[in-house]
């Protein structure tokens, strides 16, 4: 059989350890390859406290969360299932068709797929005397909580899984370092950009920084600017599809 065709271009994605497969389908759908740089793994905690804290959350009248991968960790926990009167928000429609799919039909979610989005959601604007359960992880999102409490809400957090660092693989970085070819930085995550950032050589991070980041939002690309990259582009939301639709649109570099 002929040897694979060489990308013409990559994206680099940071997600967590084995959850890859996403991004390097819509990257192939696009013609490119993946460079996989994982600063962390996903722990979903199983422990009788976060149980306790997720039920909690769960009873309120309001319930946020804010990924896919909260909906897995807590559906390992407990069944998701809406209460009479409940209302179910989500930070964007990844998170909501994963609500969906693990059985929670109405969900709300925004347009724009982002906290400021979330927030902008008329069901979250007046929340004087409200309960919030908030089903999420540690770090990450944290203008969120602060935000529903200026508004009154009490809020349950249940932190259903965890972000663990890991060390930066040997063959991603090798693969990095050899890149010669166009690269686009799939961005979702400040706290994984700052990890790998920390965590790379200076040739290396300077060769990162020569990438095209795709931002999930606004506020990614701020935070990007601050850590030395020039060249951004927004993206509609952090959606794998998402990111590389935006990141094959743009110019090569």
């Amino acid at each position: 059989m002929p040897a694979p065709a060489t990308p013409g271009w990559y994206v680099i994605s940071l997600r967590a350890r084995g959850e890859h497969a996403p991004m390097r389908a819509a990257a192939a759908s696009a013609g490119a390859g993946l460079i996989a740089i994982s600063p962390w793994r996903l722990h979903l905690r199983d422990d009788a406290g976060t149980r306790e804290r997720l039920r909690e959350a769960l009873a309120a009248p309001r319930v946020v969360v804010t990924s896919p991968v909260a909906v897995r960790a807590a559906r390992r926990l407990q069944p998701l299932r809406a209460l009479p009167a409940q209302r179910w928000f989500a930070v964007g429609e990844g998170t909501a068709i994963a609500l969906r799919r693990a059985g929670v039909a109405d969900v709300e979610a925004p347009r724009r797929m982002d906290s400021e989005g979330l927030l902008s959601l008329p069901g979250l604007a007046e929340l004087t005397g409200q309960t919030v359960g908030f089903v999420t992880a540690p770090g990450g999102r944290g203008v969120l909580v602060p935000a529903l409490e200026a508004r009154g809400a009490r809020v349950i957090r249940a932190d259903v899984y965890e972000r663990i660092a890991v060390a930066l693989s040997p063959r991603s970085l090798a693969r990095l370092a050899e890149l010669d070819a166009p690269a686009k930085l799939a961005l979702s995550s400040a706290e994984a950009l700052q990890l790998v950032v920390d965590a790379l050589p200076e040739p290396l991070l300077e060769r990162l920084r020569r990438a095209q980041v795709i931002a999930a939002s606004e506020r990614l690309a701020d935070i990007a600017r601050t850590l030395g990259f020039t060249d951004m582009v927004v993206a509609r939301s952090a959606r794998p599809a998402d990111l590389v639709a935006a990141a094959a649109g743009t110019p090569a570099e």
